[in-house]
């Protein structure tokens, strides 16, 4: 496993512990605190699953649950002042994640490459 891909693995486990934390225990809602926690959730969880035998589609899945949680984490950064640093990290992490599940293709991608041999 490559650093990035272990990187993607840590940020998919702690996008998923800031989520429970923040719904279920720093600013949980006022009704049903633990559904919210797993319907955030929800979307993680095949990354999740993936991660725990270290199956190399995890940080894919991750990272595309993570363009959800991106978007949320701007939304109520921009939108609910006090809970502006959750959404940062929120936000945060989940660049971070995409960035680590990229890396490697990305870096594979525009590699340089030797050329053929002349015949």
């Amino acid at each position: 496993m490559s650093p990035m891909a272990w990187l993607a693995r840590v940020s998919i486990w702690a996008l998923f512990a800031l989520l429970v934390a923040w719904h279920g225990v720093l600013a949980p809602p006022q009704q049903a605190p633990w559904a919210m926690v797993a319907f955030f959730a929800l979307p993680l969880l095949p990354a999740l699953l993936l991660s725990l035998p270290g199956h190399r589609k995890a940080g894919f899945w991750g990272a595309l649950a993570a363009l959800l949680y991106f978007s949320h984490g701007v939304m109520v950064a921009w939108s609910t002042p006090e809970l502006r640093l959750l959404g940062l990290l929120e936000a945060g992490v989940s660049a971070l994640l995409v960035v680590a599940a990229s890396w490697d293709g990305m870096r594979a991608r525009f590699a340089k490459r030797t050329p053929p041999p002349a015949v």
